[in-house]
């Protein structure tokens, strides 16, 4: 981008399962309402839960937008917090998605690392969250569910050099309101944007062609 303001993606999911309404949508359209202020440019994007589409998907959102940050918002029905995922695993996709398919090889990225960490100081960010007063509760996981969570997120921190991020959610009023949830996404998606600010001379965040 040329006109000096940083470029955010967000994702999240559609319906799958229980989940008639997806609280991850929800959350990220909230997100879009409130904006990252005048130097960031927000982009939103609703990804289906199935494998073939996310493999299309991902890389055309670095592609198109050259984004400094992509997060990608899931809701997992155990999460009680806003939980911020630390790493992204490449193998034990067995669960079939919305079109009844999973990976031959229940693997994201063939020959890949078992697991990409996060450039993102998770911890750093969840202990500054919940020190701001937001009236919710934030915690940090490694362990993002083996299903369509964790291979976005492990492909997107391949794509981009670990330069992702995954936010998990409760489903709505468990016990958190949509609304709720966009403002905590908006509290934890500045403090990453400060972190990457501030490590910006080490030049690691860069998208893999």
């Amino acid at each position: 981008m040329d006109n000096g303001k940083r470029t955010v993606v967000v994702t999240g999911f559609g319906p799958f399962g229980e989940h008639a309404v997806n609280a991850s949508w929800v959350a990220v359209q909230e997100l879009e309402l409130l904006g990252l202020g005048p130097d960031v440019q927000l982009h939103v994007q609703e990804v289906p839960v199935e494998y073939q589409a996310v493999n299309r998907l991902l890389p055309s959102l670095w592609e198109q937008y050259q984004p400094q940050l992509v997060v990608h918002v899931g809701v997992s029905g155990a999460a009680t917090t806003v939980t911020l995922e630390m790493c992204g695993h490449n193998h034990g996709y067995k669960r079939l998605d919305n079109c009844r398919f999973c990976p031959d090889t229940q693997c994201c990225v063939e020959g890949g690392a078992d697991c990409i960490d996060s450039v993102i100081d998770m911890e750093t960010v969840c202990r500054r969250v919940n020190a701001s007063g937001l009236d919710v509760a934030v915690t940090v996981s490694k362990d993002a569910g083996r299903y369509l969570c964790d291979y976005t997120y492990y492909l997107s921190l391949h794509l981009s050099g670990g330069c992702s991020a995954f936010v998990h959610v409760p489903p709505l009023e468990e016990p958190y309101s949509g609304e709720q949830l966009g403002h905590a996404l908006r509290a934890v998606l500045l403090e990453m944007l400060e972190q990457l600010g501030q490590d910006q001379g080490t030049n690691h965040c860069k998208h893999r062609h």
